[in-house]
């Protein structure tokens, strides 16, 4: 009884990992499952070249209300340029 127990939660176990390696390959192919909808992120604009960036991974320059964001280290740069 107890070895029959053992197979059925590593069965269960197998089972589950299968899934997950399943579902993640879809998922990284680009399958969406019916119904379902796309995460969406907000973007912010590069106040120099104009480029949409993720704030996530963009630089910064200042702080609160007043925070820009940058694509790149040279935009960063030239918008704190004085002009």
């Amino acid at each position: 009884m107890v070895r029959l127990l053992v197979w059925l939660v590593l069965a269960l176990l197998l089972l589950r990992l299968f899934w997950r390696l399943t579902k993640g390959v879809l998922e990284g192919m680009g399958y969406q499952p019916p119904g379902s909808q796309q995460k969406s992120l907000g973007l912010v604009r590069d106040p120099v070249c104009g480029i949409f960036v993720s704030p996530t991974t963009a630089l910064t320059s200042g702080s609160g209300s007043a925070t820009r964001y940058f694509c790149s280290e040279k935009c960063r740069q030239e918008y704190a340029r004085p002009r």
